[in-house]
């Protein structure tokens, strides 16, 4: 038996969400060029800093980002992830909101686009994103 301890892994905390339109479809963006797993597909959201509550981080990256308004009645959660990435260890909230403020557009650069439930398995994701997508589809239907 082995009494080596574990290297610690460093945690880091990201949230994001499921903006779902009134035709059941889900936003999801592009990572842009130059950004680690740049090209693929991801559901909004971001990194929370210290101090910042994970609703808080929604309602300020999707102003940021897609330039849209949500206030936190509006979010509700629904998931989360768990992956192991070769440097870090992602922790990642998924909340589901159906109002908000405003249109969303992209912000910085990056495609935006809805899509079906079902067919967020066509698109190629990042690895801790394609394991929320059956919740996804559970609850929107395909």
């Amino acid at each position: 038996m082995s009494t080596a301890v574990p290297a610690p892994v460093r945690l880091l905390l990201v949230v994001a969400v499921a903006l779902v339109d009134h035709d059941g479809r889900v936003l999801v963006s592009e990572r842009p060029p130059g950004k680690q797993l740049a090209g693929l597909w991801e559901f909004p959201g971001g990194k929370v800093e210290p101090g910042e509550r994970p609703e808080a981080t929604l309602i300020r990256e999707l102003a940021e980002e897609i330039d849209i308004r949500v206030e936190e009645p509006c979010l509700a959660p629904l998931t989360f992830a768990s992956h192991a990435y070769p440097d870090f260890h992602l922790l990642m909230p998924l909340y589901v909101c159906r109002r908000w403020n405003g249109t969303p557009r992209s912000l910085e650069g990056q495609a935006i686009k809805w899509v079906r439930p079902r067919d967020l398995r066509d698109l190629a994701m990042p690895p801790a994103d394609e394991p929320l997508i059956p919740y996804l589809i559970d609850l929107l239907g395909p």
